[in-house]
């Protein structure tokens, strides 16, 4: 369903972004990818490496703070995929206000556009960290989701806006592997841990595409899509890296959870299991629609929840000594 159409992708040099474009360029034949991101650098350093006289990849300069930019971004768009977002905790916790316009105004701005100029589907990229959040990047994820579910209220339906959320990705940039591979190769045995029983879920950039994309083929408008992805615990991790290391406990940073959550508990009545991974459907309005097509699908137990403590699968040792053969900086 993606051949020949147009896609745009909001803060797409990013690490997300960058490899959702090659996905496309290989295997779904779009007509046309749109870049847009506010980092002239960014977009530079990625036209070298993907270039517009290879394949129609237009970079387009600008702000989802912008609506009137968006307006003109968005002029002949089929899909939009929105991973433009403030993401870093303690920065977004003491700058409050920035991470709010970009992050819930830019969200709002984004489904006014998309509904104006004629866009048919819009799907958002969301965090585990929007589930039962403790710190401001969490809460405005969760501000993003609602305002993207009750979107599809508005417009006669006739733009389709969903939710991709997953958990942390492996080897982006701020991520712990990174950190603790550059620690190795100075030649520190000693790891900083904030506590060793955290848990994380974790999945490959590959993954979150394909989640994204399989969102784009199937969302009918109003579902939160979440992978069945593996947890792991910090403490392995860095044994994974160096067997030898030892650890300094550093204790919890401000606005870091101890285990992340992608499904509350709260949510678990409205979560169906389809084609191998969860569905949250909307709970604030009915569309025909999304239910006749989820309705055959097992619910989920009344009492669900999936936490990175809880979860069936986890990553071996001998899973994550693969993940790091391959890992590439984001």
């Amino acid at each position: 369903m993606l051949k020949d159409k147009v896609i745009l992708i909001t803060g797409g040099t990013g690490s997300f972004g960058q490899k959702f474009t090659r996905a496309l360029i290989a295997g779904h034949k779009p007509k046309k990818i749109i870049i847009l991101s506010r980092d002239e650098f960014k977009q530079h350093q990625m036209s070298k490496s993907i270039s517009s006289k290879d394949f129609p990849v237009r970079y387009f300069l600008g702000d989802i703070r912008d609506k009137d930019r968006l307006y003109r971004a968005f002029e002949g768009v089929d899909y939009v995929v929105h991973a433009a977002a403030l993401k870093q905790v303690p920065a977004l916790e003491y700058n409050p206000t920035e991470a709010v316009k970009t992050n819930v105004v830019g969200a709002d701005n984004i489904v006014d556009a998309a509904i104006d100029m004629g866009v048919k589907k819009v799907i958002a990229l969301s965090t585990d960290k929007a589930v039962n959040p403790i710190n401001l990047y969490g809460a405005t994820k969760l501000v993003a989701e609602k305002i993207f579910i009750a979107a599809n209220a508005y417009g006669g339906g006739k733009v389709k806006f969903s939710v991709v959320r997953y958990g942390n990705v492996v080897g982006s940039r701020g991520s712990v592997i990174p950190f603790f591979l550059d620690l190795n190769k100075q030649g520190k045995d000693e790891f900083p841990i904030t506590d060793q029983r955290m848990t994380r879920f974790w999945m490959t950039l590959e993954q979150s595409v394909d989640l994204v994309i399989k969102a784009l083929e199937e969302s009918v408008g109003g579902e939160v899509f979440v992978p069945k992805i593996p947890s792991m615990k910090i403490v392995d991790l860095a044994k994974a890296i160096n067997p030898d290391c030892r650890f300094k406990i550093i204790g919890i940073r401000p606005g870091e959870k101890v285990h992340e959550t992608l499904i509350s508990e709260d949510e678990s009545h409205s979560v169906r299991i389809f084609d191998g991974i969860y569905v949250i459907l909307p709970q604030f309005f009915v569309e025909d629609e999304v239910y006749k097509k989820y309705e055959k699908f097992p619910l989920v137990p009344a009492d669900f929840v999936y936490k990175s403590d809880k979860n069936e699968k986890w990553l071996t040792s001998q899973d994550l000594e693969k993940l790091l053969e391959v890992f590439e900086y984001a």
